[in-house]
């Protein structure tokens, strides 16, 4: 199924939505660093699998992912991408190392990163379900840096044939000099983006 049982109010209650749940990350960001972020307006639109990868700079390119499984009154995945260098920008900030120093993907590394994803993606369903009054609940993280199109890969084929539309919020952290861009992607399947306008007084 596809995105054109949404009409624009739809649209813009799920952009709505973004909204909200990537200001309340940022908050989270901030609190984890113990520094303050700052946070451009996301950008929120409604995609198809097909288009995400070109989105994150094609197929080959070299990102962080934090995939997460929602369970509870809707069902899907839940993506956050960083790319490479923003991943080993908020290493060095986490971990307190020097803007110069290298990062090296190992245990200690992955799981900081793990951790950040974690907290950054449930603060994002908290803010869904505080908004909705729906439960939603995420599972156990999973992490992998490779290329983009291998990440995406994982999601595309879970819910490919229920639905192939993702709703992509692209959240841009400012810390200091530092600008991190990090990639929200909400993969609802069909009759959960159902139940997300419904609870929100949509009449579908």
């Amino acid at each position: 199924m596809d995105a054109s049982f949404l009409n624009s109010f739809h649209l813009d209650i799920l952009k709505e939505i973004g909204n909200i749940g990537a200001g309340n990350a940022a908050t989270a960001l901030a609190k984890i660093l113990d520094r303050k972020v700052d946070m451009e307006v996301p950008q929120v639109k409604i995609m198809g699998f097909s288009e995400v990868s070109e989105v994150l700079g094609g197929a080959e390119t070299p990102v962080a992912g934090i995939l997460l499984g929602i369970r509870g009154d809707i069902s899907g995945y839940i993506l956050f991408v960083l790319e490479e260098t923003a991943a080993k920008i908020l290493v060095k900030i986490l971990m307190g190392k020097r803007p110069d120093e290298e990062v090296v993907y190992n245990e200690i590394t992955l799981s900081a990163l793990k951790e950040l994803g974690n907290i950054l993606t449930g603060s994002y369903l908290s803010a869904l379900s505080t908004l909705t009054g729906l439960s939603i609940k995420p599972d156990v993280p999973d992490i992998a840096i490779d290329m983009a199109g291998a990440i995406l890969s994982v999601p595309a084929i879970e819910f490919g044939k229920s639905t192939d539309t993702v709703l992509y919020i692209e959240t841009e952290f400012i810390e200091g000099e530092n600008r991190v861009i990090g990639d929200f992607f909400l993969v609802p399947d069909t009759s959960s983006y159902m139940k997300l306008i419904n609870s929100l007084g949509a009449v579908c």
